[in-house]
């Protein structure tokens, strides 16, 4: 795919969703697959619809009102699943089945009791079984992280030869480096003869930290799709970040990628998700954190003070966050405590401020922040006349 549209597949409904205590309902569901679209994402991986009645309830409504994007459902290597998944999908506009089975010698041969040659035979079956339901069909390769570049090719190739659309390369257990997963990548461009008949997706797990930096080094290498969920949620230490990779795309326009997701409703979308899910975001998760745009060092209040391209490379209008904020400790400067004096409407002089400062200091600490009611008090017992 010579494009350098990077397609979105959101998965927050469905491995977001796999988090324990995030369980959803149809209703909630069907709310934030609309923001989902909203958004602007790609694909909407609405659940998966063997799982439960209420999963194939929920991706059946969602495909009754999603008009733009593709809407997707999970599936195994099974004939019953996919006939499920069919029937849930019917009413899509533009339907997807995500199906497939594991590649690596582990899954293999500890999970299935396999072969490589039976494996890859199930891996076609599946994809021609999906074929005869809908157009677009996705085959991931679970735990394509640990799978042998080698093997890992010929199961592309064959799955593209069968019908499969999109294939996807999951490293399921977050255990590549992002050199070795964006070379996997390349040995799949460079080795599948048949690969630009279809979309190479990356699917990262964040078991190491490094899902965001896998799904970006995919594309630096050919990948055309991320799976992602909102605010990184997902099995064990989640998924790749959806926000975090649209905003790399967006702040590094030098790799030549663009998504068709409004960045301005991330944040809001973030927290309704976060309240919808029941799952607080960490207070310095990138781009969405309540510290993403706070200062407290010192250094960094009056270099940002100055100009803030000196300690913030994204505006938080840009993500449909509220405005920077200074935030008052005892590490703080006195360039940030004139400048929270002046919002609060005070006119302070040079002197004063050195005054202040001193006072400021003693009850900074004391707390771990100083509120605005402390800077109120220090001001007013500064101004309060003598009395003799």
């Amino acid at each position: 795919m010579s494009d350098n549209k990077i397609n979105i597949f959101d998965t927050t409904l469905r491995d977001g969703e796999q988090v324990p205590g995030c369980k959803l309902n149809t209703k909630e569901k069907i709310e934030l697959a609309l923001k989902l679209e909203e958004l602007g994402v790609d694909i909407i991986e609405a659940g998966f619809p063997i799982s439960s009645p209420g999963d194939f309830n929920s991706v059946n409504e969602i495909s009754k009102i999603i008009k733009n994007a593709t809407v997707c459902g999970l599936t195994r290597a099974v004939q019953k699943d996919i006939e499920v998944a069919a029937e849930a999908l019917k009413y899509a506009v533009r339907p997807r089945i995500h199906t497939g089975i594991g590649t690596s010698d582990l899954h293999i041969k500890s999970k299935f009791n396999s072969t490589q040659e039976e494996i890859l035979q199930r891996a076609i079956q599946c994809v021609q079984w999906a074929k005869n339901y809908v157009d677009d069909v996705e085959f991931y390769a679970e735990d394509a992280g640990r799978t042998s570049n080698e093997y890992l090719a010929r199961v592309v190739e064959a799955v593209i030869r069968a019908g499969a659309t999109v294939v996807n390369i999951p490293d399921t257990t977050g255990y590549c480096l992002p050199h070795q997963y964006g070379e996997k990548i390349a040995y799949l461009v460079n080795n599948v003869p048949n690969i630009d008949k279809a979309v190479i997706s990356c699917h990262c797990h964040n078991d190491l930290g490094l899902a965001t930096a896998n799904s970006i080094a995919g594309i630096i290498n050919g990948a055309r799709q991320i799976e992602c969920t909102i605010n990184g949620l997902g099995e064990r230490a989640g998924n790749t970040s959806l926000e975090e990779v649209v905003m790399i795309i967006k702040q590094h326009k030098d790799m030549g990628f663009y998504t068709h997701v409004n960045a301005k409703q991330l944040y809001p979308l973030s927290q309704q998700v976060a309240e919808t899910m029941r799952t607080p975001i960490q207070c310095n998760k990138a781009i969405v954190g309540s510290n993403a745009f706070s200062h407290s060092s010192g250094i960094h209040q009056d270099g940002f003070l100055k100009d803030a391209l000196t300690y913030e490379i994204i505006n938080p209008a840009e993500v449909g966050a509220e405005e920077s904020k200074i935030v008052l400790t005892a590490r703080s400067g006195r360039s940030a405590l004139a400048h929270r004096f002046q919002k609060l409407g005070y006119q302070f002089t040079r002197n004063d401020i050195d005054v202040l400062y001193q006072e400021f200091l003693q009850v900074a600490d004391s707390k771990k922040e100083v509120m605005e009611e402390d800077l109120n008090a220090l001001a007013k017992a500064y101004s309060a006349p003598v009395v003799v």
